[in-house]
């Protein structure tokens, strides 16, 4: 591990991506991807970069409020000393100082962080979350919208060589529209396996009414991602019960403290960690409290560049033990403003090549 060294600067700038359509789920959808750079630099000349991707229609996180969060450190963070044991105590400090009002920011700052201490340090990310592995297999999405538009995307989405796929549900329309979206995704992917994502926006009635018309239709889905509200866990409970499939928490778990509730209130046997809601260190914890308890890993993200999707899946292969990976968000975008990143084969992720910290680097 690498010696400590001083912050010597940490640079913070809009990142704005255009998608190559609206980027839909039940709760709206984002026509570009309005996200933060930061790039944070040490005394010996290394250089890190993080990517805050906020998300208004999941938890209502803006652009401004990353900037702001992430400019407020610039005041103080210079200077610090830091090095790849107590990386920890400089997150937290920056939890404190504002970064727990908005998770995307401090996500943003650990990624950039910890890219250059391990760039110092010769050290690939995937190694310095556990090196366990270098291989996950991804799903691609098919947003909000018509039978017919989702009939459309699973069919390139099978092209490009994936195989899962998931399913934002919960959006206008009600339950007979997505199960109408549903089977016309079965008619061109049988095969494929489903992941069907809520994004809380079911209600318990519409839940029990898509689950009704999912087992008449002989549809058994892999997973069924936070259709709730994300404080029903007795509802949570009560789905998995009646549905037999597996449940997973999204927007329930963006703490440790949240996980042990999803697990005291056996409200889902699967925990999706997106980076992107607390941070790293976080993440680390929930990953954790999941191991603990018996309870499945998937990882996510929101709609994010190669770069923090590269970091996600440095986590996820490093740690190892996940049994999902959504990392798909940089297929929608319509422009790449860096170098580098995780290489994809079909749906296989591979992290291997990275030789120091997460590889990616402005264009």
């Amino acid at each position: 591990m690498s010696t400590a060294q001083r912050i010597r600067s940490l640079d913070v700038t809009p990142l704005d991506i255009p998608l190559f359509e609206p980027f839909g789920i039940s709760g709206g959808a984002q026509a570009m991807a309005n996200n933060v750079l930061v790039r944070l630099e040490l005394e010996d000349g290394s250089v890190g970069y993080g990517e805050a991707a906020p998300l208004p229609p999941y938890n209502g996180e803006t652009q401004a409020q990353a900037l702001a969060a992430l400019q407020a450190a610039q005041a103080w963070v210079v200077g610090e000393d830091v090095d790849l044991v107590m990386w920890r105590e400089l997150a937290a400090q920056f939890r404190r100082r504002g970064g727990h009002a908005c998770g995307s920011a401090q996500c943003a700052f650990e990624m950039a962080l910890l890219d250059a201490l391990s760039r110092s340090a010769g050290l690939p990310l995937w190694t310095f979350f556990g090196g366990t592995g270098t291989v996950l297999e991804t799903d691609m999405t098919v947003t909000t919208g018509s039978p017919e538009d989702a009939a459309e995307d699973a069919r390139a989405i099978r092209a490009r060589g994936i195989r899962m796929i998931k399913v934002k549900v919960g959006g206008k329309g009600g339950s007979l529209h997505d199960l109408a979206r549903l089977l016309a995704i079965r008619d061109v992917a049988p095969d494929s396996p489903l992941i069907l994502d809520g994004n809380a926006g079911l209600s318990r009635a519409a839940a029990a009414e898509l689950v009704r018309g999912l087992k008449a239709q002989d549809i058994v889905p892999a997973l069924l991602e936070q259709w709730l509200a994300k404080d029903d866990l007795a509802g949570a409970n009560a789905l998995s019960a009646e549905s037999g499939w597996l449940v997973a928490a999204d927007e329930s778990v963006t703490s440790a403290a949240d996980a042990r509730r999803v697990v005291a209130e056996r409200a889902a046997q699967v925990i999706n960690i997106k980076l992107m809601k607390a941070g790293v260190a976080e993440a680390l914890d929930i990953a954790s409290v999941a191991r603990e308890s018996g309870l499945g890993l998937m990882i996510g993200g929101n709609v994010e560049s190669i770069l923090a999707m590269t970091v996600s899946a440095c986590f996820a292969a490093g740690q190892g033990g996940f049994r999902f990976a959504d990392l798909d968000t940089p297929f929608f975008l319509a422009a790449n403003p860096f170098k580098g990143g995780y290489a994809i084969d079909g749906g296989v992720i591979s992290v291997a090549h990275i030789a120091a910290g997460h590889g990616v680097t402005p264009a």
